[in-house]
């Protein structure tokens, strides 16, 4: 088997003097190439350890979901309680996300994850205690903390592997390691609860079953510590100490990383991939729920997120809750393949047309996902509807990849705190959206303000500038980024290479935010696009010697806006 050996100013000190995969010296040896058959150190071992770990993570985090049936009948909750906890199990990663990003770039992914993932597993093996709605909510939270390892997940393939094949390798890691979500519903509710009622009551059974995703989580965490490495030069710590890698400031990186215009871009549209992927496995329930049942029964059943389709399925179709997990286990597996061919697809255009292809790929995606969720609320038909929806689930999948594919070459020094921040907008989207679905009295109604936020989320795309790379609208690639993604030779070495920055992306975001101006509607004030003046506010443009003096006044306020 072929082996590659760089001879680099750091060779000898470096970890690894040689290595299985072909690398780019230009950039700190992060491999060219994917070989998936292969567990070797150090790409590809921290290539199999993320998205391993992150499967796990899910395997934690959603072990509650399958058994909340027989936890919400143990403890008399209501749907809304229920929801509570839901909703808390999604937003404790919020914050954790925009923690974890700088550090990442300070310490690395591995320890990290390692840490994550085993404090992550006390809370879960202690879920038999629990006693109340509140005790309950409060344990979900600090489990929910286990879904922030997706920050560490794309941190550490990002340090492993080129930019060029970043979107790939990216959405691999990160769409096998949410396949767990699926895999949880199997094996959670339809293999171990059965198991554990064999010899035990139900209530003795998911009081007991959770210590089984808390030893594998445990165990999982602290054997990666020991098995793989930070980079592909070795660990961050060995890697200061020998004067190959400087010391990076946390905050700096998150300063850097939130100050970028793009990264908040990329936060809205992962909200409208990520976090529509865990609202719709439950509100496309729903929407089932409004062709074939009364409206009464769509009142009584839940409104909630990823973690409760097990919930409805069993109570909308009185299922047992093993049958209800493994069908609310099918969207789940479309992980499979869908994120990987999203960031695999964002490749190709990349090498063909640079960084406006994975723009112009990042747009198709948000608009087929879009325009295929308002199709789907205005549809009657059962086979029709779930036909729509794979199309829909694929888009969105490969919406996440593609995602991931652009972030590695927002602000490459501050990666960890960008993936971090734009993880974050997942979750926040997801109980947007889910918020959305609560409060609005139609179910309608919220599918078609999640669709038309989507194909809104994708005009932003417009935006998106990336200094030394062409954005969908102007700007030019700068020799040294063309000639590396048209592999003509000339490498991109570091920041104020000849060419490599050109002044295009002022251009294009002064563009972008005057763009913006066709959104402003003020209450009273007629906008670019339509509504009209108040009789009170035409009267003080025009000078005819009305005024508006309070809050209150006659035609001060119309509706239109």
């Amino acid at each position: 088997m072929a082996t590659y050996e760089p001879k680099t100013d750091d060779y000898e000190l470096r970890a690894y003097k040689v290595y299985d995969c072909k690398v780019d010296p230009d950039q700190n040896d992060k491999s060219t190439e994917i070989k998936l058959c292969t567990f070797k150190r150090p790409h590809m071992r921290a290539f199999h350890c993320s998205w391993w770990t992150f499967f796990v993570a899910f395997f934690i985090w959603f072990a509650i979901a399958p058994l909340m049936p027989e936890i919400k009948k143990t403890l008399n909750l209501t749907g809304q309680q229920a929801w509570t906890s839901n909703i808390c199990s999604v937003a404790g990663t919020i914050f954790m996300r925009f923690l974890l990003g700088p550090l990442c770039d300070k310490y690395g992914a591995r320890l990290l994850m390692g840490c994550v993932l085993m404090g992550a597993s006390i809370p879960c093996a202690c879920t038999g205690l629990v006693t109340s709605a509140t005790s309950l909510a409060i344990l979900r939270f600090f489990i929910g903390l286990g879904g922030s390892t997706f920050v560490m997940c794309q941190y550490w393939s990002t340090s492993m592997f080129t930019k060029e094949v970043a979107g790939t390798a990216n959405a691999l890691v990160g769409g096998w390691g949410n396949l767990g979500g699926g895999v949880t519903q199997i094996v959670m509710g339809s293999a171990l609860f059965p198991l554990f009622k064999l010899g035990m009551s139900p209530e003795a059974a998911w009081r007991t079953v959770a210590i089984v995703p808390a030893v594998v989580g445990f165990a999982t965490g602290f054997t990666i510590l020991r098995i793989s490495d930070d980079c592909p030069k070795g660990n961050y710590k060995d890697m200061k100490e020998k004067g190959i890698m400087p010391e990076v400031s946390a905050t700096s990186s998150f300063r850097d990383g939130a100050l970028n215009f793009n990264t908040w871009l990329l936060f809205i549209q992962y909200g409208c991939c990520f976090g529509v992927e865990l609202t719709m496995n439950n509100a496309s329930a729903i929407q089932y729920l409004v062709a074939l049942h009364s409206v009464r029964m769509l009142l009584r059943s839940e409104l909630t997120m990823n973690n409760a389709s097990a919930t409805y399925f069993k109570e909308t179709f009185e299922l047992t809750t093993e049958s209800a997990a493994a069908i609310a286990s099918i969207f789940g597996w479309m992980n499979l393949f869908a994120r990987g061919l999203g960031g695999f697809t964002s490749d190709i255009f990349n090498r063909n047309m640079g960084m406006r292809g994975r723009l112009i790929w990042q747009t198709v995606c948000l608009l087929i996902e879009g325009a295929m969720v308002l199709v789907f609320a205005s549809t009657n038909s059962l086979g029709l509807s779930i036909f729509i929806l794979v199309i829909f689930s694929s888009f969105v999948q490969a919406a996440e990849g593609s995602t991931y594919g652009i972030v590695p070459y927002v602000d490459p020094p501050s990666t960890g705190s960008i993936s971090g921040i734009v993880g974050a907008g997942g979750n926040t989207g997801a109980v947007c959206f889910g918020l959305g679905f609560r409060q609005l009295a139609k179910t309608k109604d919220a599918f078609n303000l999640m669709g038309f936020t989507i194909l809104g989320s994708a005009a932003l795309t417009f935006l998106v500038s990336i200094k030394g790379h062409r954005s969908i609208l102007c700007g030019e690639d700068s020799e040294a980024v063309k000639a590396a993604w048209q592999k003509s030779g000339q490498t991109i070495t570091k920041p104020g290479d000849k060419d490599e920055f050109d002044d295009s992306a002022l251009n294009c975001h002064q563009l972008g935010s005057a763009a913006l101006t066709f959104l402003i509607s003020i209450k009273g004030h007629r906008s670019i696009f339509g509504g009209e003046d108040s009789e009170a506010v035409k009267a003080a443009w025009q000078k005819s010697g009305q005024t508006i003096t309070k809050p209150g006044d006659k035609d001060e306020f119309d509706d239109s806006a």
